[in-house]
């Protein structure tokens, strides 16, 4: 039999960056000593306590199905967390257990958009919303994501975006692949054209609890409707907790939509494994020492980072706001993102990911990811400096 893909097959892209993964992980079979800065899967190991209360939960038997919505304990803690940071208490039907935040984009654009709608986007971004919406035969309409607005996403872009077929906006603050974060003012004004045009707005905030600049961090729109009406906050647990294997994440939303959500995981996914609940549980309400201990170092690998590639001539690197990227200009080097990467690559044992993996408007830049100790960081850098000088 002659297999034949479907039309929908045939327009998934998927994440770029695995295809750099997959190059390095060879170099490495080869014997080849590579500085890592590409994949966004932080070295930690999830702390004790978290692992520990998943453990518990696999003696006690929590292995069975679970509520497709998740179990009532974890939406509980949601609940009380989204209280503490957001300043408004969901109701227990706005929150919903999804098997990692990811996949919260989809349950999104499937239920809230119809093809040939239009979705505005940051770019450069995450590609899996490129992906999502040219899969689900959805217009991505991108906002370019200005070096010199610090990689803000203006209102003002957002704005001129807006046409009779938008159906939603995407933010995400603090930024991938930049470490962007909108001001408050920023962040306002959108979720004000969100309401005066009448569209969802969902808001990516899987890197809330990784804020490092000064001043108090404002991170979502929901301040104007409790996310009862057009909002959607999608959070999770991969990137703050060392849990990217753990696949958790959580949704807030409209309550409606949230029960139209929850019918598309239990279609495709049944439920979040109770056992890592119990884990995610634990770590958003227990001991946060080791989760802010993480932070702090964070923190300080990127000011080595960007001091680092800042002393390199030709490149040039903005200190982010958050998360844990950096989106430093190649520019003056004379090479193209793609030849940048293949370069610090096969020249210097660095992997880096073109700017270009995230987006039209990435070309000219790369992103590094905070994600190795500060010493081989400053590897990294020696490196990429002497393999230019050599150029």
């Amino acid at each position: 039999m002659k297999y034949r893909l479907t039309k929908f097959a045939n327009t998934i892209d998927g994440q770029p960056m695995f295809k750099v993964l997959a190059k390095v992980q060879e170099m490495q079979k080869e014997g080849k000593d590579i500085i890592h800065f590409e994949i966004g899967d932080p070295d930690f190991e999830t702390p004790k306590n978290i692992t520990d209360a998943g453990v518990k939960a696999l003696r006690e038997g929590k292995t069975h199905y679970a509520p497709s919505t998740g179990i009532k304990e974890l939406r509980e803690s949601v609940r009380a967390t989204t209280a503490r940071s957001r300043k408004f208490l969901p109701d227990l039907n706005q929150v919903l257990i999804v098997p990692g935040a990811n996949i919260g984009i989809y349950y999104a654009v499937r239920c809230l958009v119809e093809p040939g709608d239009e979705v505005i986007v940051p770019d450069p971004g995450f590609p899996t919303y490129y992906s999502v919406l040219k899969a689900c035969g959805v217009t991505a309409v991108r906002v370019p994501l200005k070096e010199e607005n610090a990689f803000r996403m203006n209102p003002d872009d957002v704005r001129a975006a807006i046409t009779p077929k938008t159906r939603m906006i995407i933010i995400n603050s603090p930024q991938n692949p930049t470490g962007s974060v909108m001001t408050k003012e920023e962040v306002v004004e959108i979720a004000k054209i969100a309401k005066d045009h009448d569209v969802y707005l969902y808001s990516d905030e899987i890197y809330s609890r990784m804020y490092f600049a000064e001043g108090v961090y404002f991170s979502s729109p929901s301040f104007l409707d409790h996310c009862k009406e057009r909002t959607i906050i999608a959070n999770g647990f991969s990137k703050a907790f060392a849990m990217t294997g753990w696949r958790i994440g959580a949704l807030v939303g409209p309550a409606d939509v949230i029960a139209k959500m929850d019918l598309l995981l239990q279609t495709t996914s049944s439920c979040v494994p109770p056992f890592i609940q119990y884990a995610a549980i634990e770590a958003i309400s227990g001991d946060q020492s080791a989760v802010n201990a993480m932070a702090d170092e964070y923190k300080m690998r990127m000011q080595v980072l960007v001091d680092g590639l800042n002393s390199i001539p030709g490149i040039r690197c903005l200190p982010p706001s958050g998360a844990i990227y950096v989106f430093p200009s190649i520019r003056d080097t004379g090479m193209t993102s793609e030849e940048f990467t293949d370069f610090a690559l096969e020249e210097a044992g660095v992997a880096v990911l073109p700017g270009t993996n995230f987006g039209n408007y990435g070309e000219g830049y790369i992103r590094m990811c905070v994600v190795s100790s500060r010493e081989d960081i400053q590897k990294g850098i020696d490196r990429l400096r002497a393999a230019l000088t050599e150029r």
